[in-house]
């Protein structure tokens, strides 16, 4: 890999680790000032909207050959959380205070610190053994957490809202499309 490229992907990644760490800051802010999960939206959610409409990068990355990824899990993960938070959570009011956001921020936060710092310690070709083994252990809680009693748990409760609301129906209205019925299956 090119000197300029590593460079890059250094700050990109410093640049995603720093942002994460805000964000995780953020969270447990609210949380000790509070006492409760409540606020972890409003304190949170602009950057972490702001992070992972940046993390559409890790796509390009992938498509342009300057990280192995390839391009189809960096789009379906960017995908499925721009999409979570920014068309579902970021749409209905009555989910931004449910535990099911409070746990998805939370392990999302603290999973990007460690994988981007990890990725930033890669490019310096100097990443200390007991992060690389943070990286892949972490992983194996904070994924579950956030993807089942946070995503899925969310989108569940999301349901009702989104066919009361009939949500996104005048997007879709010279179409035969149901976004509930899209989100069902």
């Amino acid at each position: 890999m090119s000197r300029i490229s590593t460079l890059y992907l250094l700050a990109y990644n410093s640049f995603q680790a720093i942002g994460w760490t805000i964000s995780l800051t953020k969270i447990l802010y609210n949380l000790l000032v509070t006492a409760s999960i409540k606020g972890t939206y409003a304190s949170a959610a602009s950057l972490i909207c702001f992070l992972q409409c940046a993390a559409f990068l890790e796509v390009i990355h992938g498509a342009i050959g300057i990280v192995p990824s390839g391009v189809l899990l960096p789009l379906m993960q960017w995908g499925g959380r721009t999409h979570f938070v920014l068309a579902i959570v970021r749409k209905l009011d009555e989910l931004q205070e449910l535990p099911s956001v409070f746990i998805t921020f939370l392990a999302w936060s603290m999973g990007e610190v460690i994988r981007y710092s990890h990725y930033a310690f890669g490019c310096l070709g100097n990443c200390p053994s007991w992060m690389t083994y943070l990286r892949y252990t972490a992983f194996i809680v904070l994924y579950p957490l956030g993807v089942g009693p946070g995503e899925i748990w969310a989108m569940y409760q999301a349901l009702p809202v989104i066919k009361e609301k009939n949500l996104y129906a005048d997007s879709f209205s010279s179409l035969p499309f149901s976004y509930y019925d899209f989100l069902k299956v």
